[in-house]
């Protein structure tokens, strides 16, 4: 039976509705996953770095389409729920085309800019070519990257999740088949693992254009639609959090290299790389959760349906928390294997990384909450509250625990900053939402 956004949602609907979108993100973080495997074991530990430094570079300028994405997405769900389809449909248009077009001219510069980036951020020799090779393979998809990103909320937003799963899983085999070939079987080494990952993102791009530019069955088809530089502007406030979580997810990941390269060198980098991996996985479903449920907050809160606005708060609370503690199990009993996965051929690097895992996986008991009271306010079109949790959670209490704790406890202290940061940020979006409640009737 098809769920529509206008439905009420048991724990059952609010399971189902939003299983392909957790399903979506956890795909996307798995195949990136799939990267790092394939550098690691059939190329060698110093691209295997070269990719974890560089990455967070990448990651900072495919954000603007989350912003977009997830922006775009509470403003059109809102506007759909107010009966504005006509609306609905040119503010989706608008989007896509303004990401699209955003997305050509980062990628020029980034392609430009890349190897002084590097450079400063303290790259040389073998992975400082490592980190511009890769870089600039991947920046040449970065258009479609952004697309990509952007579609993953606007299929939930269409009521079509299964189809923006499609798409994923399509991308994401593509992916994981090139992989094998260009890295295990053709010795393309780290250029055939950046092919693989831009041919995927080309696909995950392309394919919803096609769809959306065609007559469908979805609530959301690509139009003519006027520049209205309000409704931009209104995206981009309104989707800020997302894009201030990645940008300084990123700017964070470079600080973590910086302090390993002083405490640990690049053992540490590669260490600090697999709990990367498995971090994108785990909080993955956090985030996908939180993206899947947006849409169906913001229809509410258009129309006004407090009731069943608090009954959608009050089971993704209880979603949230009970999957919280099962992350922190799964993680604490998955540490050995998923290291050994990455990196069985260092044994140093191996029981490096297995210690660093058992303290990092603490951190997965907080992180859900902030994750999804910015996805929470980011529905309710109150992009400034979100902005700030992501603003505090993703830059604030990390930067600060991981300036301060290596100078207390050295390499250890950079494994416990994430998990003082992210208990702190719950803290803090559980104040927000306390505060919160009784503006928004939640």
């Amino acid at each position: 039976m098809k769920i529509r956004l206008s439905d009420h949602f048991n724990f059952q609907k609010l399971f189902r509705f939003t299983l392909p979108s957790v399903v979506m993100m956890v795909f996307t973080s798995i195949y990136g996953v799939v990267d790092g495997f394939f550098v690691s074991n059939f190329v060698g530990k110093t691209p295997f770095a070269a990719v974890n430094f560089i990455m967070p570079f990448l990651m900072i300028l495919g954000a603007v389409g989350f912003m977009f994405g997830t922006g775009g997405s509470a403003l059109i769900a809102k506007t759909l729920g107010e009966g504005d389809n006509k609306r609905a449909q040119q503010l989706f248009s608008l989007f896509v085309y303004a990401s699209g077009a955003s997305g050509v001219v980062i990628a020029i510069l980034g392609f430009v800019f890349i190897r002084p980036v590097a450079v400063w951020l303290g790259a040389d020799g073998p992975m400082l070519e490592g980190c511009v090779l890769y870089g600039r393979v991947i920046l040449l998809s970065l258009p479609m990257l952004m697309l990509q990103y952007e579609f993953q909320s606007f299929f939930i937003t269409a009521a079509k999740p299964q189809l923006g799963l499609a798409v994923t899983l399509a991308a994401g085999f593509t992916n994981m088949a090139l992989d094998a070939l260009f890295t295990a079987v053709l010795p393309w080494g780290l250029a055939g693992a950046a092919a693989a990952t831009s041919i995927s993102q080309f696909i995950g791009g392309v394919i919803p254009l096609f769809y959306f530019a065609r007559k469908n069955t979805s609530l959301l088809r690509l139009r003519k639609a006027p520049l209205d530089g309000r409704a931009l502007w209104k995206a981009c406030t309104n989707g800020s959090s997302e894009l201030m979580s990645n940008i300084s997810m990123s700017i964070v990941s470079m600080l973590y290299n910086a302090q390993l390269i002083q405490y640990a060198g690049e053992d540490g980098i590669a260490a600090y790389g697999v709990l990367m991996y498995v971090n994108l996985v785990f909080l993955s479903i956090f985030i996908g959760y939180s993206t899947g449920i947006a849409p169906v907050v913001g229809f509410h809160f258009g129309a006004g349906n407090q009731g069943e606005l608090h009954s959608l708060y009050r089971k993704s609370l209880v979603l949230i928390l009970a999957s919280s503690a099962a992350m922190l199990a799964l993680a604490e009993l998955l540490a050995q294997p998923l290291s050994a996965l990455f990196v069985r051929y260092d044994q140093g690097l191996y029981h490096m990384t297995v210690h660093a895992f058992g303290i990092y996986s603490f951190s997965f008991l907080f992180a859900g909450l902030a994750i999804f009271g910015s996805s929470f306010f980011t529905a309710l079109n109150d992009g400034l509250t979100s902005a700030l949790i992501a603003f505090l959670r993703t830059l604030v209490f990390q930067v600060a625990a991981v300036l301060l704790f290596p100078l207390l406890w050295g390499i250890e202290g950079v494994w416990l900053s994430i998990v003082a940061a992210e208990a702190m940020a719950a803290a803090a979006t559980a104040v927000f939402l306390a505060c919160k409640k009784k503006k928004y009737h939640y």
